[in-house]
């Protein structure tokens, strides 16, 4: 039996394309980079006709980092779970990832890195659940005297 490889930046560059995951709290986002005309997508709709400037900004921010690479490829984001900027900063991450795994390129890595270091890792840090005797995680009810 022989083992498939996983796709790499050469793979990509014959007209393959590369899949990759981001995370943050209960969101996943799976992006898929393909060569192309630079066209975004983010949950089937254009990344330009997203009506929150905030989110769109948040989700188009490693193609500003790579602009020459953004214009030759074309990205499909698929986010669920989470609200809508759990979805978006988890699209953020995925779409790093996608750009670097793509380019091989370790200058851009760095790039990325020196932005902010979230982009390229998983915020690993979860809602804590709520306990009993208390409105949320850590607050207390009041208690009165009177």
């Amino acid at each position: 039996m022989v083992a498939k490889k996983k796709p790499t930046a050469k793979h990509a560059k014959k007209g393959g394309s590369i899949v990759v995951r981001g995370k943050r709290k209960k969101s996943v986002a799976r992006a898929t980079i393909r060569k192309g005309k630079g066209r975004v997508r983010f949950n089937k709709m254009l990344l330009t006709s997203i009506a929150d400037p905030f989110v769109r900004q948040i989700i188009g921010e490693p193609l500003t980092l790579a602009p020459s690479v953004a214009s030759q490829v074309d990205v499909e984001v698929y986010a669920y779970g989470g609200g809508t900027m759990g979805q978006a900063q988890a699209a953020r991450t995925a779409l790093a990832r996608a750009l670097v795994k793509y380019t091989d390129d370790p200058e851009l890595k760095s790039t990325i890195m020196k932005r902010d270091r979230f982009i390229l890792l998983e915020d690993s840090r979860r809602v804590e659940p709520k306990k009993y005797k208390g409105p949320k995680a850590r607050a207390r009810f009041q208690k009165s005297y009177r």
